[in-house]
């Protein structure tokens, strides 16, 4: 996803109408209407009504041209939904400096990448100009921010996959890191934490015979046990994200998965839930549209088929198949 702070300037917020046309067109949908005050009363605000609201915010402050803040949040094809992309938008104008402003939030659909447009104003109710100074670069770290990459990047991870494994287990919204030299930097970096991996091997030891070990181990330690499977069948593999100490490693890495589960055949696919787009606003400064309903955004599987070592798993079964040791997931 990349961020784009649109240069033309307005005191007129002419945004409002280009974006409500796309609405008019079915080319676009309004998705959220943000702190209007008394606006948001009206069943269907018109955009006129919209924008003598932007304008008398802005004309608290004569000195400044360009009133307008026009921005589009875009994303290639169709891997965020609209209801991401709107999520994603308010998260990162909260960090802009604009959570508290006037917006809109209106999702195109004119085009082969989903992305959405907010508009706002640069002054705020005090008559004050929203900061500017390095708008561009922080556009850039914010949505890094608000995407979870920044803080995913604290972790130690040996491979792309775990980076993404983190990005689920924290119910992140991002999975589309654009920066592909500092994650190999990041990934080359990696060195295996010998005394946490006998910590760890030692907890799984303690508990694996517990049915709820993979809930006990989440609780009481702050670790992620995520198993990998397929097609319904049971685990070739997992992963610990050990958030405590904010590093990732393999299963193989601390016990096999087939003395992990010796004792318990029960196991837990994990996934995880993003945070409500409600939790952002108190629910009196935001209007929905119709189509628009609030509420958890699952975030898909990471596929981590090239980074599970399951040798010692099941290469005593391949030789009995005389199959090649070669992992070919």
């Amino acid at each position: 996803m990349i961020a784009h702070i649109l240069d033309k300037p307005s005191r007129t917020f002419a945004g409002v109408q280009y974006n409500t046309n796309k609405v008019d067109r079915n080319t676009g949908e309004l998705m959220l209407i943000a702190n209007f005050g008394p606006v948001q009363a009206y069943a269907n605000p018109r955009p006129k009504d919209l924008v003598n609201y932007l304008v008398m915010i802005a004309a608290q402050n004569k000195k400044v041209s360009n009133t307008q803040f026009h921005a589009v949040l875009s994303a290639q094809g169709h891997q965020y939904s609209k209801q991401e992309l709107t999520k994603a938008a308010v998260g990162w104008l909260k960090e802009m400096g604009y959570g508290a402003q006037p917006y809109l939030v209106v999702f195109h659909k004119d085009t082969g990448n989903n992305h959405v447009h907010v508009v706002s104003s640069r002054i705020d109710r005090q008559g004050k100009h929203i900061n500017r100074d390095y708008e561009k670069i922080r556009a850039v770290r914010n949505l890094d921010k608000v995407l979870g990459y920044t803080p995913a990047m604290d972790y130690r991870f040996s491979t792309r996959a775990q980076f993404y494994l983190i990005l689920e287990t924290t119910g992140s919204l991002g999975r589309d890191y654009l920066n592909e030299k500092k994650l190999l930097e990041k990934i080359g970096a990696y060195r295996p934490d010998r005394e946490r991996i006998a910590v760890l091997k030692d907890l799984l030891l303690d508990n694996r015979s517990d049915p709820d070990f993979v809930r006990k181990m989440k609780a009481d330690e702050n670790v992620d046990i995520v198993f990998h499977a397929s097609g319904g069948k049971q685990p070739y593999g997992y992963s610990v994200v050990d958030h405590a100490t904010r590093q990732v490693f393999k299963g193989s890495e601390i016990l096999s998965l087939k003395y992990l589960l010796a004792e318990n055949l029960t196991y837990f696919p994990q996934h995880a839930e993003s945070v409500p787009i409600d939790a952002w606003l108190p629910a009196d400064q935001l209007t929905y549209t119709q189509e628009y309903t609030p509420g958890p955004v699952y975030i898909r599987p990471v596929s981590i088929a090239g980074d599970i070592d399951d040798e010692g798993v099941l290469g005593r079964n391949r030789r009995r198949k005389k199959k090649a040791r070669t992992n070919t997931r």
